[in-house]
């Protein structure tokens, strides 16, 4: 019981110190847990199964959380090491002390085993449960209510058991070593606090005595050092990284799913088609299912010339745009290239097949912007536009079944035995981005179908949405009692909201990161502090101020801070160039407010970690000479 009592009643007695060390590793398993738990929620996980999002946007998710979780992942490793080491450090002098008392080895190796093991268990616990609060707030309290599920505990335990062994081998190490040190050698401060000799530097002979002495504190603690500026630029590497790419990445996919729809348009359509239409768009943000057996050729469905002529003549419309939606298996239709070097041939794609929802449009009404190619020319039979989805399904390379080129932009898909060429590709929400948009007149000619089966109207922006949209519902419905209208905006909005929150939270969590890796840099200032605080309160006893002290320990953490932060901001943004997607959205604001964001997190870390030096600067001289 002894063997046990003792660590636990050691780490009480040091509650700084261990609250520094619970609270760092804590933090560090919540981040993962919690971005992995995010993650496999919206869809993006390595084990789920849900259909929410297009295939386009969670390629680019994937990636940008993969590399984000590499990151966190890493800052957690050299968190859990340098904490290890301020730990240990800081308990040198206690090893001597035992050593010199008569303890053995092996007996004094014990007692700081348990001590590690009780702070990495409790560590460890209480990250686990943070990040599982974590992830029930964000899906109760931050719009996610459409996906809930159960956490995925093997991704809880995997971080748990990732992180305990992290902190156990980093942690047992310096135990080992400090444990075959001579009782002199661990009582010496040159252990005690990881001094090392160092050379004058005439450069700063100049220089006033805060410079020299804070320079001078600094060489000495080489190793720690060090290790807190490695720490601190792999941080702001991912902080640039999550918010130079994370702002630049939401902008550009929100910009691409609001051009789906004009925000004041709203749809006519048969109210069976109306309510499979409003699931077609809504799977995009809750991964809702339409109907299996819904048939789109239903003659019923049709909207008759008399009511588009009606809504027509409404003040305030300002255009109609027809358009014929249906269900086809489709297959897909391959092509040729030349190698201009070999002039070798080479066939592209294969005759892949899915069921994709077709959508016949007006070419020169369609509102959907293509991110590769172009939309359908004015006039065209032939042409066809695809989602991502589509495209990622039936003309994305497959080395495994032997299909190692292929590009919808030279390929095409076939439609009842009519084939188009595909001109563009883009990310639309409806049905997730499996959608084909084709040129509605070919599409009536293939299906024989004569009439559209929702009609979208746009509003002119003179209008209110609301007022209209009741008064066009009004209309058709005394035309037609079978007819209903959805606003359109609605349901965009939510799909738009998500996303946003989607890109929000994600951008979030690697602030437990940034609050671990500031308490880190707070440990080390604490071991400045306690190597210093004699020659400070000598400085104070023959006359120095306190504004002297905090100008020493001000200049030690600007230094390391500021080494960090160019290092992590230099390769941070060539880490961003790598995950951003092609074509990104960035302007004056977006550039603006990245920068806002990294210097605010850059000066809020400097002002935290000189809260120690105002508790040393306030306490009074016969204190610090103790």
């Amino acid at each position: 019981m002894s063997e046990t009592f003792f660590p636990l009643t050691d780490l009480l007695r040091r509650r700084l110190q261990t609250s520094l060390v619970v609270t760092t590793l804590a933090l560090s398993v919540a981040s993962t847990l919690s971005l992995l738990l995010f993650c496999d929620r919206i869809g993006i996980g390595i084990f789920t199964t849900e259909n929410i999002l297009t295939e386009g946007l969670i390629a680019i998710f994937s990636q940008f959380a993969t590399f984000v979780g590499i990151l966190i992942f890493a800052v957690g490793t050299v968190v859990a090491t340098f904490i290890a080491f301020l730990m240990m450090t800081q308990r040198t002098r206690d090893f001597g002390l035992m050593k010199a008392a008569g303890c053995p080895n092996g007996l004094v190796a014990g007692y700081f085993i348990t001590e590690l093991l009780l702070v990495t268990l409790i560590g460890c616990t209480l990250g686990t449960l943070s990040g599982i609060l974590v992830d029930y707030a964000v899906s109760h309290l931050v719009g996610f209510q459409s996906v809930q599920k159960l956490p995925n505990y093997w991704l809880v335990l995997l971080v748990f058991a990732a992180f305990f062994v992290l902190a156990l081998v980093f942690g047992t190490k310096p135990i080992l070593n400090a444990a075959r040190m001579s009782p002199v050698k661990a009582l010496s401060p040159v252990s005690h606090f990881g001094l090392s000799a160092t050379k004058k530097f005439k450069p700063l002979s100049g220089w006033g005595l805060t410079w020299k002495v804070a320079y001078r504190s600094l060489v000495r603690r080489q190793s720690a050092t060090l290790r807190i500026i490695i720490l601190l630029s792999i941080v702001f590497i991912l902080t640039t990284v999550v918010l130079a790419g994370g702002i630049i990445a939401s902008e550009t996919t929100v910009s691409w799913v609001e051009k789906t729809f004009d925000r004041n348009t709203i749809a006519i359509a048969h109210t069976e088609m109306a309510a499979e239409y409003t699931l077609l768009v809504s799977r995009f943000s809750s991964g809702a299912e339409q109907l299996e057996d819904f048939s789109y050729l239903d003659g019923k469905l049709a909207v008759s010339d008399d009511v588009i002529r009606l809504v027509s003549s409404v003040p305030g419309v300002s255009e109609i745009d027809t358009r014929l939606i249906l269900k086809e298996h489709v297959s897909e239709v391959g092509n040729f290239t030349i190698d201009p070097e070999a002039l070798e041939t080479f066939p592209l794609g294969d005759n892949r097949e899915a069921d994709s929802l077709i959508i016949g449009v007006e070419p020169q009404k369609i509102n959907v912007k293509p991110i590769q190619g172009r939309t359908i020319s004015p006039g065209s039979v032939s042409e066809a536009m695809i989602g991502d989805s589509i495209a990622h399904a039936m003309f994305s390379p497959n080395p495994s079944k032997g299909i190692v080129f292929s590009n919808p932009l030279v390929q095409g898909v076939s439609i009842r035995n009519k084939d188009f060429r595909i001109v563009g590709v883009c990310v639309d929400p409806v049905n997730n981005g499996h959608v084909i948009y084709v040129p509605i007149q070919e599409l009536k000619n293939i299906t024989e179908i004569a009439y559209p089966n929702i009609v979208f109207v746009t509003l002119a922006q003179s209008v209110d949405l609301a007022t209209k949209a009741a008064e066009i519902r009004s209309k058709v419905t005394g035309a037609s009692p079978h007819l209903d209208v959805i606003e359109i905006s609605e349901i965009s909005e939510k799909n738009v909201t998500f996303l946003r929150s989607a890109w929000s939270t994600i951008m979030l969590l690697p602030l437990f990161t940034l609050i671990s890796a500031a308490l880190c840099l707070m440990g080390y200032m604490m071991i400045a502090i306690d190597e210093q605080k004699q020659e400070f309160a000598t400085m104070r006893a023959i006359g120095g101020k306190p504004t002297l002290v905090i100008g020493i320990l001000a200049f030690q953490s600007s230094t390391v801070v500021f080494s960090g932060f160019g290092m992590g901001i230099s390769l941070g943004v060539i880490a961003t160039l790598v995950v951003l997607m092609s074509d990104p959205v960035v302007t004056s604001g977006t550039i603006i407010e990245i920068t806002v964001w990294l210097l605010s997190a850059v000066l809020g870390m400097l002002l935290l970690t000189l809260l120690p030096a105002f508790r040393i600067a306030k306490s009074s001289i016969l204190k610090s000479m103790t």
